[in-house]
């Protein structure tokens, strides 16, 4: 996680409270485009498959980081 810009650590850290790429987009003032790329890129620093283990991920580490 350490690896992450600001701005993916605070796209993570939304992923983990369950908020859906719109939402992040509405709320960061970003498009869903962005989000997604945001998200494509923390998959690739994080070496994870998919989005459902990345969220599976920002989960855990949301509440182990709160």
């Amino acid at each position: 996680v350490e690896s992450l810009s600001d701005r993916e650590l605070e796209v993570f850290r939304l992923i983990g409270q369950g908020m859906p790429t719109r939402e992040i987009a509405r709320r960061l003032f970003l498009s869903a485009h962005t989000i997604d790329s945001h998200r494509e890129n923390i998959k690739v620093k994080l070496k994870l498959d998919n989005g459902s283990e990345l969220k599976r991920v920002a989960i855990l580490w949301g509440m182990e980081n709160p």
